[in-house]
Parts: C-alpha cells; structure tokens; sequence
C-alpha cells in the first residue's frame, strides 16, 4: 500500500504545483501605455542650416522655436506647452513601472525633421535610462505625404510678438513687406515621407530588434517557428513593404507586429491612405499628387485591403498560439460619437464636426470579424469607448486614447490581466513642470496684437492657469470662441442661443409647454439655478463632454450636469427641429460607454465601469 499512496501523493503534488504554475503564467500582469497624438515640437532645437537659434526667453535666457499663441488657439492642438506635457508623462510611466509604451501616430506636428529629431532623442534617452521599449505607428501628421516634400510655417512667435515665417521654400522667400521679419530659410522644417521618418524612428517597432521575441510586417513570408532576426531584417527593407494604388504607383505600408514580451502581441496597423488627386499615367513621388490621409479607415476599405487579410492571419496565429493580441492605430475603427452621429449630421451638416472622420459601420464589421477584439486609437483627440458586436458574434472594443495637446490631456495604461481580461485606465496629466515656461513671451505678442488693433485677440485669462489641465481647458473654450462656433455651427443657431441665459432658455420650453415651477420644484430643481449659465456655457461644455467624456463630469459639476439634462428633457419637445436636435446630441454625449477606468472581458463581451 505504501508506493501507491506514494506514487498518488507524488502525482496529486505534480498536479497541484502544475496548476499554480498555469495560474502563475494566466495572472501575470502586463502594462502598456499609449500616448497617442503628443503632436511634439522640440521648441528648445535651433535650425543649424539657418544660423537661427529662435528668440530668447526672457524669463530663463534660453532660446526656443515656438508657435504663436494666436495659433494655438485656432488650432485642435497645442504646438508648445505639449512638449512639458510629454516630458510629463514619461516620467508618470517611469514611476509606475512601466515597460512598454505605445505610440497611435501623430507622434509629430507634420513630421518635420527637427521635430522627429528631437523626438527620437527622447524617446532613446528613456530607453536608455530606464530600459522602456517604444512602439509607434504613423498617423496623418507623420508623414503628412508618402513623399518628403518643401513647406512652412508663417506663425512662429518672433522678436517683439510679431509672427516668424520659418520655410523650406526659397522661391521669394527674400521678399519682405515694411514691418514683417524676414523669412527664416531652413530644410529643418520641410514635411518628411515615410523613407526618412521611419529611418529616425527606427528603433520604436518600425524595424526589428534584438529585444523582440518576434516581429513581421503584412508582407513576410516566414512563420513564427521559423523566425530569426536575419529573415525580419530582409523583410522589412521599405522597398518590401509597399502596396499598389493604381497600375504605375506604389506606396509604403509601415504596419508591423511585435511580440515585446513572450505571450503579448502588438499590432500596429498603419491605415495611413493617400488617395491621388487625379488621374496618374506614370510614376510620381511628387506629394502634391495626393491627398492627405486623415480620413482613415473608410479609405483603407477602398485601398488597403492586404491590411484585412493580414488581421485575419494574425489573429489566427495568436489564437493557434496562444498569444494575447492588441492592435493599436492612429485611427478609430467604431463610430465616436456616442451614438449622435446621425443628428449631428442633421444639425451641423455632413461636412462639419470631423463627420468625414467618422469610420463607417462596415469598418468595424470588417475588422471585429477578422479578428481584433481590442484596438487603442487616436487622431480625434477625444477620450471614448465603442463597443461593436457584429452578426456573427465577435465583439470589437476601440478604445480612443485622449491626446496630451489638448483638453483633457491623458494617456491610457492597459493591463493585461488575463489572456481575456483587460484593465484600462485614463491617466490625466494636470500637473506639468515648467509649462508656464513661455508666457512671457506670449505676454509680448499680446502686448503686439493690442499695440496694431488685430481682430479677435485671444483671451489673456489664460495665461493665469494655475495647472497644464486649466491650461488645455482654457484653449479648448478659446478654440471654441474663436473657431469653432464661426466655423461649424449655424449662425442662426448660435444668434439664437449662446447669448440667453440657462434660465431664459428654460423659460422659453416651459412657456411652449404650460409647465410652472411646481413641476420643477418636484424634480428638486429652482429656475433660478439656471441664471449663473448661458448657451455659451453649455456649448462650451458639450466640448468638454466630447474631447474628455466622463472625465468632464468633476469640472461640468453635478449641479449643472442636472441643469443640462432637464433643459435637454423640456428641448426634446420643442417647436425648434435644431433644439430637438441638439437636445438629443447634448444628452447622448452623457451616456458613452466606460470611458475613464473600466474592465473588459472578451469571453463575455462585456465591459465594466471601475468606480473610483
């Protein structure tokens, strides 16, 4: 009796301490960051070729090339302050441990050399330092082009306030009217292709490394039995990874897989579509051929389609494998809208609110029936959650990363929990050492544009933000003043509404509807609490609901969320087709999918709001 109970002892501690170790191997957590569209400028590089070092800030005696107040402002990204920001963030992911950091392209502001220089710098001095792997992939403002072509800026901020043209254009770049500063001449600021881009970032998952457990692109041939660093090299030679547009021409694709780390899988597909302008009857590599590529995966369906059968094979592979597989782009696969799309259609018409953005149904179709399940996105600077699930059963979840040049500036940490489950988590950067760094400098060019009587000067205000979070509010209601209310809304519209008050506004739906203060009084709401808020407010706070989803909530506030949303029930009723329509947009824009800390498990599709 004694060697069978022996052996059954033996064979029950095999299969216990077999089991933990399964466990072990199923629970391990693996962390990855994405920062998606840091838009970065180095500000401290000087243009060597032009002699030019900037202009000196007067508060620390350093010279930097920055963009103009004025343009940051009228533009859906800071140019400047973003670079504190990055710095910012990098560090916050060195404190937490992590290891592995994402990039969803727009890495750069249009992928201009001294910028991608300055880039590579960084990201190689954290590598170093504190043994991060980077993983980027190329988004519509890197390359802007396929091909490298000449271009400028003319709202650098130059001495005295007054605006700089830096250019890689020499044609009657001499020429000066009384008053400007002469044009600044340099092949530091010319738009790079893909050629030269991925050679400096060639070390951020674009090319393989010795590091990596495995990597391919959508065009190798061997498998991952038979891998080696030799064949990858082979393989991602630029000129073996291109795809046909028409008969003539070729573009690059930089898309790749990665294994980082035994069991991970990083898929970064590039839907970067440059579609020709016209007609091509023979070769070209002139830029002004094409289009630009912000639209994303709706063009990828008309000319990217290898991209479809290479998802398909991938996640094949990782299921054969075993492998837990993530796919990140520049560009959302599910509609980011909330749901709104169709009456924002309505109310501000097709070509108006980044509507051509917006990736068709049949993109999410596509790609959840070919396999992805998790996708992190960016380009819309916008923190947000799709879920899609198509007829055949396969859930996709596209997670859009907010960008750090904006309102609300954060980045995604992605735990990988289990081989199904996934932890995610925004991770808001209010705090960025020296981003007050500049303002002087603003304060001179404020000081230029009063001293000259300019037209629409921006709001001083905010250069009193206490934090880099106040900061990005104050340019997202700035660029809501001065640009997107002339540019994307109805005039009749907004004569109509921003000016009234919360409570004339309210009155206005309760006088149509015979309701009296009794009603409102039963829901705990005074029509006084509506006086402290205009139309304006709640235009200004649909932004902030849709760059930064319920992250807004803790600044919007309870109170006037409430206000919002019975304002919206009364509008829903309206005589106004554009209230009703707007009541229906403001109200969906409250009630996405988890979007700031959540769980998610693809076994059962679903996704779960972690409370703070």
């Amino acid at each position: 009796m004694k060697l069978p109970s022996r052996f059954l002892f033996v064979v029950l501690l095999f299969m216990i301490l077999s089991c933990d170790v399964k466990k072990d191997k199923e629970s391990v957590e693996v962390k990855i960051a994405f920062i998606a569209d840091a838009h970065f400028q180095d500000i401290y590089a000087h243009f060597e070729d032009a002699n030019y070092k900037g202009i000196e800030n007067p508060k620390t005696g350093d010279f930097v090339n920055i963009r103009t107040m004025s343009a940051q402002l009228q533009s859906t990204r800071i140019f400047n302050e973003n670079y504190f920001a990055f710095i910012e963030a990098l560090d916050d992911i060195v404190a937490k441990g992590i290891k592995f950091v994402a990039l969803p392209g727009d890495f750069s502001d249009d992928g201009q050399p001294i910028h991608v220089k300055g880039l590579r710098k960084i990201l190689k001095q954290y590598a170093d330092d504190y043994g991060i792997l980077f993983f980027a992939t190329t988004g519509n403002h890197d390359p802007v082009k396929p091909f490298a072509h000449d271009a400028g800026k003319t709202d650098f901020l130059g001495v005295g306030g007054k605006e700089q043209i830096i250019t890689s254009v020499t044609n009657n770049s001499n020429d000066s009217v009384a008053g400007q500063l002469m044009p600044i001449i340099t092949n530091g600021i010319k738009k790079w292709g893909y050629k030269d881009i991925l050679n400096e970032m060639s070390a951020f998952g674009f090319y393989p490394q010795k590091e990596y457990v495995y990597w391919e692109t959508p065009f190798s041939t061997y498998s991952y039995a038979d891998y080696t660093l030799d064949e990858a090299k082979k393989a991602s030679v630029l000129e073996n990874r291109t795809y046909f547009i028409d008969k003539y021409n070729q573009h690059p694709d930089a898309s790749y897989l990665v294994e980082p780390i035994d069991g991970v899988w990083l898929m970064a597909i590039d839907a970067n579509v440059y579609l020709p302008k016209k007609e091509l009857t023979n070769i070209t590599e002139n830029a002004n051929n094409f289009e630009g590529a912000s639209v994303g995966y709706n063009n990828v369906l008309l000319q990217k389609r290898h991209l479809i059968d290479w998802v398909k094979r991938v996640s094949n592979k990782a299921k054969n494998l075993n492998k837990v597989l993530i796919a990140f782009s520049h560009y959302p696969l599910v509609d980011f809208n909330d749901g709104a799309s169709y009456e924002m259609m309505q109310f501000f018409g097709s070509n108006k609110m980044q509507l051509h953005r917006v990736p068709k149904q049949e993109v999410a179709k596509v790609f959840a029936d070919a396999g992805i399940q998790v996708h992190f996105g960016g380009h819309m600077h916008i923190n947000d959650t799709g879920v899609y699930k198509s007829a055949k059963g396969n859930s996709l979840f596209n997670i859009q990363t907010p960008s750090l040049a904006a309102y609300e500036p954060a980045y995604k940490v992605l735990t990988i929990q289990t081989k199904t489950n996934f932890d995610i988590e925004t991770v808001v950067i209010e705090k960025a050492k020296n981003f007050k760094t500049l303002f002087s400098l603003y304060e001179q060019e404020h000081d230029y544009l009063k001293s000259i009587t300019a037209t629409h000067i921006w709001n001083k205000d905010i250069l009193s933000s206490e934090n880099y979070r106040k900061f990005t509010q104050w340019h997202l209601k700035e660029l809501v003043r001065l640009r997107f209310l002339p540019d994307d809304w109805s005039q009749e519209f907004v004569d109509d509404f921003i000016h009234k008050t919360g409570e004339e506004l309210l009155l206005e739906q309760l006088e149509q509807q015979e309701i009296n203060d009794a009603v409102l009084d039963s829901i705990n709401l005074k029509k006084a609490d509506f006086k402290t808020w205009t139309g304006f407010d709640m235009v200004y706070d649909f932004y902030r609901l849709r760059s930064a989803d319920e992250l807004a909530f803790t600044d919007i506030g309870d109170a006037r969320l409430q206000q919002y949303k019975e304002l919206c029930n009364q509008m829903l009723t309206s005589k106004k087709e554009a209230y009703r329509n707007w009541a229906i947009i403001f109200d969906k824009s409250l009630n996405g999918k988890p979007a700031n800390h959540f769980k998610i498990d693809l076994i059962e599709g679903s996704i779960e709001r972690v409370l703070p």
